[in-house]
């Protein structure tokens, strides 16, 4: 496997750079979720601020820059980084100040006056059409005023976007921050020499969104356990009847042959023998567990013969990796069994890897988020680089190197 991933060949981190007095443009992912206006979970600012301190120990001057949701023009307020400079200014104990316009005249007559106890945050990027559009007009008027491009966006860097591809590509002195250094460094223990057994647990709601994972994975795990909706598509093509839960009909062939292919390859698989089953997704109170489906019924969660199961493997993991939770978690009634097993996962004395996305949420609602070895912050990016696509915002950054 080591052939087929480069890891962190070739790239630069920000160790690398005398940073003192000079421009660093640190791209960052700042994408946190909000709420009427208010942050409800600062994990993504609180995993930048390593880098952050580092470079304010040496003495950088540092120009920040994320994205925040979908805008579609800069006119959409709701998507301002205000929130954000709020949190980092009280998380850092300096004065991070929010620049509207991230073109180069603002910024640099900012730079000029700038003191120690300051740092700039520009404004959400994806105001600017040419961010998305990996626009290298807007990538040169950032270059302008950059003396050395550090990404720490793990969870943007599947995306050849402005911030992320167009402008490190302008800059000769360029790396990478130390979450994505931990980010690589787990994400290629789970593909090199990982920890045996190694059990994968897949969840979530669509086949065909792990179908890359999935084959990836195959030769390298010793166990599947698979749960969520994905799961009633697997149950399908077993020859289960799963009532109205959600199936992808089109991936049931595919579901077939890919158990038949773990089967061959002596890898165990398990799948849910018991469902939390509701006529409906808001009916709350008339939910309970059964082995088979009635007509009209849907699996919202696994049930306690299931997390038993599921259990008994996880217990004897030297490896485990988490992405997509077991049911419907996100309402109280039916997060029960995505719940249980992060308690499971944490009690592990294996390596503990959750993918991101919804586990990396589960993770902190459950409350075992600090038992786990690495919660990626990458979600989209982490499932990408775990399948083998290269990612844009790391090839850019990378140096050949001479064998």
């Amino acid at each position: 496997m080591s052939d087929q991933k480069s890891g962190l060949r070739g790239i630069k981190t920000v160790r690398d750079f005398e940073v003192e007095n000079k421009v660093v443009f640190l791209r960052l992912d700042l994408n946190v979720p909000m709420e009427k206006g208010k942050i409800t979970d600062y994990t993504r600012i609180d995993a930048t601020l390593p880098t952050i301190n580092y470079l304010i120990e040496k003495g950088a001057k540092i120009v920040m820059a994320s994205h925040l949701g979908r805008p579609k023009t800069s006119k959409d307020k709701e998507f301002s980084l205000e929130p954000v400079a709020k949190a980092m200014t009280e998380r850092l104990n300096k004065d991070v100040l929010l620049v509207e316009d991230p073109n180069a005249k603002a910024v640099k007559q900012l730079l000029h006056t700038l003191n120690k106890e300051q740092i700039i945050l520009l404004e959400n990027v994806r105001f600017e059409s040419g961010e998305t559009e990996d626009s290298e007009e807007f990538a040169t008027r950032l270059a302008s005023y950059t003396d050395i491009y550090i990404n720490d966006a793990f969870g943007a860097s599947h995306r050849a976007h402005a911030t992320i591809h167009a402008l490190p590509a302008m800059i000769p002195n360029r790396g990478i921050g130390f979450l994505i250094e931990k980010e690589i460094q787990m994400l290629d223990g789970l593909l090199v020499n990982p920890k045996r057994p190694y059990v994968a647990i897949l969840g979530g709601a669509k086949v065909s969104d792990k179908i890359g994972v999935i084959e990836k994975l195959m030769d390298v795990v010793d166990a599947f356990i698979i749960g969520g909706a994905m799961a009633y598509t697997f149950l399908k093509a077993q020859g289960h009847f799963v009532g109205k839960s959600r199936v992808e009909d089109d991936k049931v062939k595919y579901a077939k042959e890919l158990l038949a292919r773990i089967d061959a390859r002596n890898k165990t698989i398990l799948l849910p023998v018991d469902h939390l089953v509701t006529k409906s997704i808001t009916d709350t109170v008339g939910a309970s567990v059964k082995k088979e489906f009635g007509e009209g019924e849907m699996g919202v969660d696994i049930g306690p013969e299931s997390l038993r199961n599921f259990s008994a493997l996880i217990k004897e993991a030297g490896t485990i990796f988490w992405n997509g939770p077991m049911g419907v978690f996100e309402t109280p009634e039916f997060s029960k069994g995505t719940f249980n097993l992060a308690k499971v996962i944490a009690e592990s004395k294996g390596t503990k890897i959750i993918g991101g996305g919804d586990s990396a949420a589960a993770a902190e609602q459950s409350g075992f988020a600090d038992k786990m070895t690495h919660i990626s912050t990458g979600g989209g990016a982490s499932l990408e680089y775990l399948q083998g696509d290269k990612l844009p915002g790391l090839e850019v950054l990378r140096f050949k190197v001479r064998s």
